[in-house]
């Protein structure tokens, strides 16, 4: 793993009996890019990101993630990484101001840290006003917002995004993905997965898994011109025909 590079995999497999859920799959993720991991349902991506994220071990294969190995340093990579995902991302009985500070909790961050990247949180998100509001009581927008925090706070080397943007309005998605950019600026890596075809044009790469393999791994650019396509849910459909699997 060089400097440059936040998730290197190679042949990195998962089994469940007879089943093949991913199949020696071999890429890597570079510091700060904003890498896009597709795949239909059953496609395998879900379990390959647990493997990434240390929930779950690998059959076989290697893999680091933020410097570690995925095969025995699985709970330093879990104090490394952040994560966010549609299904469950906040407390919904907690305030604003409560969920940050049990995130901060579970990520090991220290009082003295954690006050000041609160503090600088609520400048940023313009949420001062609302740190006292339940999660359930914010609007759509002011909530992804809040998760995406939760999940940062303690500035990770790498944030995974499990569909984020699921079920959401497309102002409220574009202004998400401004979130992104930022934290990729500032020199985090994102991964990320979606559903949403037109997203994967914002990522700097995009891999398309099938069948538990990746079939196709390039910029959004490359990708179209490699299958004469003039957008990505065009070299979706292309590159997915092919799947077996179904949900």
């Amino acid at each position: 793993m060089t400097a440059e590079t936040a998730i290197s995999v190679r042949g990195l497999t998962k089994k469940f009996g007879t089943f093949t859920a991913v199949d020696h799959i071999t890429f890597d993720v570079f510091k700060g890019e904003i890498f896009g991991f597709l795949g239909a349902n059953g496609a395998g991506k879900t379990t390959a990101m647990r493997m990434l994220c240390g929930l779950s071990i690998p059959t076989s294969g290697d893999g680091l993630v933020a410097g570690c190995d995925i095969n025995t340093q699985s709970e330093l990579i879990k104090s490394r990484i952040g994560y966010m995902s549609q299904k469950f991302s906040l407390y919904e009985e907690l305030t604003v101001a409560e969920n940050l500070s049990l995130f901060a909790t579970i990520y090991g961050m220290r009082s003295k840290e954690f006050a000041g990247a609160s503090e600088n949180l609520y400048d940023e998100l313009g949420m001062q006003s609302m740190r006292n509001v339940r999660a359930r009581d914010l609007p759509v927008g002011w909530r992804q917002k809040l998760a995406f925090a939760a999940a940062t706070i303690h500035r990770p080397d790498i944030v995974f995004l499990d569909e984020p943007t699921g079920g959401v309005d497309p102002v409220t998605r574009r202004r998400f993905w401004e979130l992104i950019y930022k934290a990729a600026s500032e020199g985090m890596t994102v991964f990320v997965t979606t559903h949403y075809l037109d997203e994967a044009e914002y990522c700097n790469r995009v891999s398309i898994m099938v069948d538990g393999q990746i079939s196709a791994l390039d910029t959004p650019a490359g990708l179209k011109h490699k299958y004469h396509a003039s957008t990505m849910d065009e070299v979706f459909r292309t590159v997915a025909k092919e799947a077996t699997r179904g949900d």
